[in-house]
């Protein structure tokens, strides 16, 4: 739906999930009947009790009507949560034991032993009494199964809808989709819907993903969402938009504050700006992308690294020998290094933290390190390029510096191959070699892209001893780049 919004009439009720509140731009309308559905385990009984809690918080009265799990079993969840469902009633609509003997009698309080129409009046005549202003009914698959047809469902449901308008309540209704059709008319009677998935992968953690359906009146962020469960409850992350986040910054250079290095790219890399370092496994894509941070940190600016492939005790180790000292910076906090398990990643989660990082940073320098991992550890994700893509464009409009490392695949020779394509996407490219040389096996660099403003063409020799040095242009040999030079005559 278009962000141009007509008048709103009704106040908006925020749902307690902050990410979801961004979605749906501030929250729900109130005084509507919304839905919200998923398959079993995607987490809508937990969204729903945070939509409650947070009304309690806001001295709102909520209403849980329950047709499926007893109110022992819901104070259970909300237990491992660490909330309580104090300031929340709790109606239970269930079959008790004594409807399992043979001379049970039926009550309207047994959904499953009697007519739709008891149980629907139960639901009114409690709410009534309560006069809550915020109500889920947990599930509407007992309604479904209570209908003897679906033009029969479809008045009950629209009478709630019609009661709860007048008593002024905002209502969830939640569907775990047991049916064996989508319920469209359930759709159509809604104000909103909202869809989570759950999806298991070949390895590591359950993905899941949500979107609005449809939201009457309203504008909201479209597309799938990325969402976790953990203890607190869901958290969402919002698909990341670029052009939502500008903010004028002034432009310049980020030095790595190695002199052959800057003369290479023209006096450094443009602030702002994306760079991919690429190579061979071991040339140094990764203490290279270091000393951009640390030279950062010597500025006065902020730097966040996120490492996918080697762990924070390996990235202090590796740059402790080069004379890098980035433990006095973790101390100062002039750089965060945070450690990612890629089994327990999602493409939303991570540009989630990579913003979160900026906004409480104010962060200059953003590394990731290294596209492999973050390819490998969404590897059923069919758009990662276009999750890059926006992740780039955001920290550019914010004037944040990226740098990628990526590895190619294979040591030496013309058969080099890269994982991905990601050359497009960086405005800056950095070209790691090996070569042979006299029995001795080499490095290289060159610059092999830059978009904005001149570079050197030529081709250096990199070392690491007891530090990072570039030396002077390697015009003895021909075919540097292919890993097997040869010597040229008469230089």
């Amino acid at each position: 739906m278009s962000d141009k919004n007509p008048q709103l009439t009704d106040p908006i009720v925020p749902t307690g999930i902050a990410g979801l509140d961004d979605i749906l731009r501030g929250g729900l309308s109130a005084n509507r009947l919304y839905l919200v559905e998923g398959t079993p385990g995607s987490g809508k009984t937990t969204l729903a009790l945070q939509f409650l809690i947070h009304g309690v918080a806001k001295g709102e009265r909520g209403l849980l009507v329950t047709l499926s799990e007893t109110k022992e079993e819901l104070l259970a969840a909300a237990a491992s949560h660490g909330w309580s469902l104090d300031g929340i009633d709790v109606l239970e609509l269930i079959a008790s034991e004594a409807s399992l003997t043979p001379d049970a009698r039926l009550t309207m309080y047994h959904p499953s032993e009697v007519e739709l129409g008891e149980t629907t009046k139960s639901v009114l005549e409690e709410a009534a009494r309560l006069k809550p202003a915020r109500l889920v009914l947990d599930s509407l698959s007992e309604f479904r199964l209570l209908a003897e047809s679906s033009l029969r469902y479809r008045r009950q449901i629209l009478a709630l809808k019609h009661f709860f308008a007048r008593h002024k309540t905002t209502v969830l209704f939640v569907d775990d989709r047991t049916g064996e059709r989508s319920d469209m008319a359930l759709h159509s009677l809604a104000h909103g819907v909202i869809s989570l998935e759950r999806e298991t992968s070949e390895y590591g953690t359950v993905r899941r993903r949500m979107f609005i359906s449809k939201m009457r009146g309203r504008a909201f962020r479209e597309g799938f969402h990325d969402f976790v469960i953990r203890t607190g409850g869901v958290e969402i992350f919002p698909r990341l938009v670029a052009s939502e986040h500008w903010v004028p910054y002034k432009r310049g250079t980020a030095p790595s504050d190695l002199a052959p290095l800057d003369a290479l790219l023209g006096g450094g890399i443009t602030k702002g700006s994306s760079t991919l370092i690429i190579g061979p496994a071991g040339t140094g894509k990764s203490s290279l992308a270091t000393q951009y941070v640390v030279a950062a940190a010597a500025r006065g600016e902020h730097s966040n690294i996120f490492l996918f492939d080697e762990s924070l005790v390996t990235f202090r180790e590796r740059s402790a020998g080069l004379g890098l000292d980035v433990d006095s910076l973790l101390e100062r906090q002039a750089i965060n290094v945070r450690q990612l398990d890629p089994a327990e990643l999602s493409p939303g989660e991570f540009a989630h933290a990579v913003r979160k990082s900026v906004d409480e940073h104010e962060t200059s320098i953003v590394v990731i390190d290294s596209l492999n991992g973050y390819m490998n550890s969404m590897p059923n994700e069919r758009f990662l390029a276009l999750h890059l893509h926006e992740l780039l464009a955001y920290l550019s409009q914010r004037g944040v510096t990226s740098i990628m490392i990526m590895a190619q695949h294979g040591l030496v020779g013309e058969h080099m191959e890269n994982p991905i394509e990601a050359s497009y996407l960086a405005d800056n490219v950095l070209l790691l070699r090996y070569f042979e040389s006299i029995g001795e096996v080499r490095k290289a660099i060159s610059v092999i892209k830059k978009r904005i403003g001149r570079h050197e063409r030529t081709i250096r020799e990199l070392t690491f001893d007891d530090g990072i040095s570039i030396g002077p242009p390697v015009k003895e040999f021909q075919g540097v780049l292919t890993g097997i030079p040869t010597l040229v005559k008469g230089v």
